[in-house]
């Protein structure tokens, strides 16, 4: 498996309530062996653009369409988005990468869908989204994002014959048919932190989503703080941290953030994290106004803008390919109605190399300490619960600065 997501991330880096039983779809086509650890302005309705039948497999997601016509009118593979755009280069764009490049490599037919209400959608807003992939003949339901838990623990238990995959997620009690897959968050933030310290930068922010209650972004951040305080230390100096959680709640470009953003960068920040989707819009914005720099996050953001330095990535389009193949070789037993958590150990976290742009840190360097990381060596401290999230503004930072921004 370690293979299969080396080869598969490779390729990505290129471009509770209702008790319910498992589903037990028909085995067709797709295979996958276990890992080694167990958003558009669109309305609601499903797209409908017509384009053709799957083709051929692809390598690159961006060459199959996001949307096409199915023969029958049905669609076997759905995928509903988080908040925020469709194409947002990162955690929907991603998750969704995954969803195409499996129904392309196995004749399947895919579609997507969003939820009624953009940014202010609600939970009946995301069940009625998943309730018409199942009607529009969906055989599995991908959803992205922790938001979604109310909605899914609905359609689930309504629904208990379909196999949904909660990228971001955490199990759901006793749904059987629901399997949660989560990231290791903080130790591709680490990873980030300490490559962008090492490489030279001594005034850092980090800017994320979900308002500070999202755990995939509190668990980057808190890694992103520990990597640049570790290599801060070891290079002898004190580092500024300006972290906020202001302007992300639902993870979107906006005008305020643009202008906070541009004030850190005016008084002296050189580097920012952006955490949260299509904040990242705002964030490029404000750091090529004043020559500062940007981390990415999720996916390589590198081919966006020329100010983004690396990008704390994980496998969201290897996960899903890996999740939905088991639907389709009858082993979705084996991840349903629990949670999986895939980390460098899986080769589902780290920092693009393909693109790497640093000149002081090394590929080298890096690679050496992502397999101390997936070793066991390099211990990284994880947040898991709400209570957790309080380490961040407790922990005595040794060679941090942190100015923690509400």
């Amino acid at each position: 498996m370690k293979k299969l997501f080396a080869m598969l991330l490779a390729m990505a880096m290129m471009v509770s309530l209702f008790a319910c039983s498992s589903g037990t779809p028909d085995p067709t086509q797709g295979t996958s062996e276990p890992p080694a650890s167990q958003k558009t302005e669109e309305s609601a309705e499903p797209s409908t653009a017509p384009t053709e039948e799957p083709g051929p497999a692809a390598d690159n997601p961006d060459d199959i369409p996001d949307t096409m016509t199915s023969s029958d009118g049905k669609y076997q593979v759905a995928f509903i988005t988080d908040v925020g755009q469709l194409k947002d280069k990162s955690f929907n764009q991603g998750t969704f990468d995954g969803v195409k490049l499996y129904a392309a490599a196995n004749g399947k037919s895919y579609k997507y869908y969003q939820p009624a209400n953009g940014d202010q959608a609600t939970d009946d807003d995301r069940y009625d989204a998943m309730k018409a992939a199942v009607e529009g003949g969906a055989e599995v339901v991908v959803c992205a994002g922790f938001m979604q838990t109310a909605a899914l623990s609905r359609a689930a238990a309504e629904f208990p014959d379909v196999p949904f995959i909660f990228i971001d997620g955490s199990p759901i009690d006793g749904c059987d048919n629901v399997a949660a897959i989560a990231f290791a968050e903080h130790q591709s933030g680490y990873l980030a932190g300490y490559a962008v310290v090492k490489e030279g930068y001594e005034k850092l922010g980090f800017s994320g989503g979900g308002g500070g209650t999202n755990p995939a972004c509190c668990r980057f951040g808190y890694g992103f703080v520990q990597g640049a305080n570790d290599a801060a230390k070891e290079l002898g100096k004190t580092v500024d941290i300006n972290y906020s959680w202001l302007y992300g709640a639902s993870f979107s470009a906006s005008t305020d953030l643009q202008t906070m953003i541009n004030g850190w960068y005016n008084n002296g920040t050189e580097i920012v994290f952006a955490c949260g989707g299509s904040m990242f819009q705002s964030i490029v914005a404000a750091a090529a106004a004043n020559d500062g720099a940007v981390v990415g996050v999720d996916v390589d953001q590198s081919a966006q803008s020329n100010t983004v330095v690396t990008s704390a990535m994980k496998g969201l389009s290897t996960s899903v390919q890996w999740a939905v193949a088991k639907v389709y070789d009858d082993s979705f037993s084996d991840i349903g109605g629990k949670g999986t958590s895939l980390g460098a150990k899986d080769d589902a976290v780290g920092l693009p190399t393909a693109t790497w742009s640093m000149t002081t840190y090394t590929v080298d360097e890096y690679e050496a300490q992502l397999a101390d990381m997936a070793s066991g060596k390099l211990v990284v401290d994880s947040m898991e619960t709400e209570a957790d999230f309080a380490k961040l503004t407790t922990t005595a930072w040794s060679n941090v600065n942190l100015n923690v921004i509400e």
